[in-house]
């Protein structure tokens, strides 16, 4: 592979990179035509999650900010304008990698106050994008966690972690872990439209059925189910049919959220593929970021229908609650374990996540 290394010009996009601390190169490859690396020296590699934020977890890492899955409805495009970035075009194409983050990490998780809790990945961009196969990060995250008895947890759309399978079956042994596998649609052309990045559905079945044989945990994140998309009743009997025949440990599923800046791009996606759906879009989320209470609760209806017709009756979740996260910390104090609390990056409001959360 031909890596063309660059320095960040003030120069369209890339200008933008140059107040980015930390800017070592940019750099272009045949093999990824269209995306531009940053590659960064980043200060930080766990992020604190704010109590209030009504997340799962308390921590996360994120390897990279960008992601060339490019999911016209991912719900992180705003982050990238905090680089003063775009979160359309420049969202899917101007990606930033954290070359150290692991040698960070472990610095982290040195510290005698760290409390051992629960740490997710893939929860703003997906740790397993195409670039982590020439990258390679997520092998000494997954070390470093496992080394210091730290849970974690995992959610991608990226068939790349199948790479990565015996080294989390042994860390499991070491710690508690969660696999969670993105996958909300099974026809392959409508994929093709709305997340054009990713690897096939049929790969993600594939996938789930692989970390199962392994012997690993393996929910499913089925979301977002799209209106008028992929929420009729043949879609979602096939999809949780699917999903249970690959083995899945469960399932969470819910209904399209709009945010800011995902808002703009998906509805000019709408606009564009589907215009005879723009008007319905437009009269669902016009009360903000979530589709109408009452679509909502029709759709949990008919989720609720098909999962317990495919067999998914349990609660099972690819993440630890925090308190499950506060628990392993205590026990792993009491085991005399040695880790450290960093400073924590940023606050966030309740729901939300905050730029520094996330990044």
């Amino acid at each position: 592979m031909r890596w063309e290394a660059q320095e960040p010009k003030a120069a369209g996009a890339e200008d933008a990179l140059l107040a980015l601390q930390g800017v070592v190169r940019s750099v272009r490859t045949p093999e990824f035509a269209g995306i531009t690396f940053h590659e960064v020296i980043a200060k930080s590699a766990l992020n604190k999650v704010g109590k209030t934020s009504g997340m799962p977890f308390g921590w996360t890492i994120n390897p990279y900010r960008g992601c060339s899955h490019a999911c016209v409805y991912c719900f992180a495009r705003k982050t990238h304008t905090y680089l003063d970035l775009d979160a359309g075009m420049d969202f899917d194409s101007q990606l930033v990698v954290k070359t150290n983050v692991a040698e960070v990490l472990r610095r982290e998780l040195a510290r005698p106050s760290w409390k051992h809790e629960h740490v997710a990945m893939g929860t703003n961009t997906d740790p397993y994008q195409r670039a982590e196969g020439r990258y390679k990060l997520m092998p000494d995250i997954i070390r470093a966690l496992a080394a210091s008895g730290t849970p974690f947890s995992i959610l991608t759309k990226g068939t790349l972690l199948a790479r990565d399978i015996p080294l989390l079956k042994s860390a499991g042994q070491d710690t508690e872990i969660g696999m969670g596998i993105s996958l909300a649609l099974l026809d392959p052309d409508l994929a093709q439209r709305v997340e054009p990045g990713t690897p096939t559905p049929k790969a993600r079945l594939e996938l789930v059925s692989r970390l199962r044989d392994a012997g690993l945990p393996c929910s499913v994140m089925a979301m977002p189910i799209l209106p008028w998309l992929t929420d009729g009743d043949e879609s979602l009997d096939a999809l949780f049919g699917a999903l249970a025949g690959a083995g899945a440990t469960g399932v969470t599923a819910g209904a399209l959220h709009l945010r800011p800046g995902a808002r703009e791009w998906y509805l000019s996606f709408i606009n564009r593929e589907y215009p005879q759906l723009a008007g319905k879009y437009a009269q669902l989320y016009s009360g903000g970021s979530y589709a109408s209470k009452e679509y909502r609760q029709w759709l949990a209806g008919r989720v609720n229908f098909f999962k317990k017709k495919h067999g998914f009756t349990s609660k099972a979740e690819f993440m630890p609650l925090r308190k499950a996260g506060a628990e392993a910390g205590q026990a792993a104090a009491k085991a005399g374990g040695d880790a450290s609390t960093p400073a924590a990056s940023g606050a966030s409001a309740a729901g939300k996540l905050s730029a520094d959360t996330l990044f």
